[in-house]
């Protein structure tokens, strides 16, 4: 498996970083994880954006979906896309409320958002606890902590496995989520303090210390807010756990 990053900026877009996005590929099969503001221009910058395969989003706030929008237009309306689009809907995975929610962000006005409907350029499936295959990916999702409903990922191929946290607060479920994995990449958006909200995002510290109880490979911090300090995290993420831990740059590429 190949990891790219497409953004790696919490709760916003940062100084010519995007929010959260990804991109998984194996055997052809190009997954894209989340697509937060500014992830279709860098996916752009890196290939067709034709060539998703499928898209799984997390939850459902704008630093991780909020370029479906433009990814709406398009697929919608370019003069010329590579395949006839009646035939080819790109099937999104997220949780339940996403036709309405990412129906409602595009609309222009109230009349609109009234009936907006995307399912004429996407196909939509609602995540919930459990397995699916997408493409050669086996694919598990596992509800976590957050303000409104949401997911991390877990996918495996050949062997090995990437574990994605998406945005949570410390629960039992990350445990279940991260158990093995040769790759973690955890979101870390805060340093360790005893104020921090429940249910919300994970420390450098916690997000280390799940790295070492789930004996991860390697570690890869991700979704850190332009206001926190980077090299801080990443301190006590490796205070926390012994093996290999990055803060993913955007642009870069990780092999599974």
């Amino acid at each position: 498996m190949r990891l790219s990053i497409l953004g790696c900026s919490g709760s916003i877009p940062g100084p010519n970083s995007a929010a959260s996005g990804y991109v998984v590929e194996a055997d052809g099969f190009v997954l894209g994880l989340e697509l937060g503001n500014g992830t279709l221009a860098q996916l752009q910058a890196v290939r067709d954006p034709f060539d998703l395969d499928a898209l799984v989003l997390s939850h459902l706030h704008p630093d991780h979906c909020a370029d479906v929008s433009a990814l709406t237009v398009l697929r919608r309306y370019h003069p010329a896309p590579p395949y006839d689009p009646a035939q080819r809907r790109l099937p999104v995975h997220a949780p339940a409320q996403a036709p309405v929610r990412l129906a409602n962000a595009f609309a222009a006005d109230e009349d609109e958002r009234s009936d907006a409907d995307l399912s004429d350029v996407y196909d939509f499936h609602s995540l919930e606890d459990g397995t699916r295959h997408l493409g050669p990916f086996e694919v598990v999702t596992v509800p976590m902590h957050h303000p409104t409903p949401a997911f991390g990922v877990r996918l495996s191929h050949g062997g090995r496995t990437l574990a994605y946290t998406g945005d949570t607060g410390p629960c039992d479920e990350l445990d279940t989520l991260a158990d093995g994995a040769d790759v973690l990449l955890a979101e870390a958006s805060w340093t360790d303090a005893p104020d921090r909200p429940a249910g919300v995002h994970l420390s450098g510290r916690q997000a280390g210390e799940l790295a070492a109880r789930a004996g991860a490979g390697r570690l890869l911090l991700t979704h850190i807010a332009p206001w926190t300090d980077a090299a801080a995290v990443l301190a006590e993420a490796r205070a926390a756990f012994g093996g290999e831990v990055d803060v993913v740059t955007q642009g870069e590429v990780y092999e599974v």
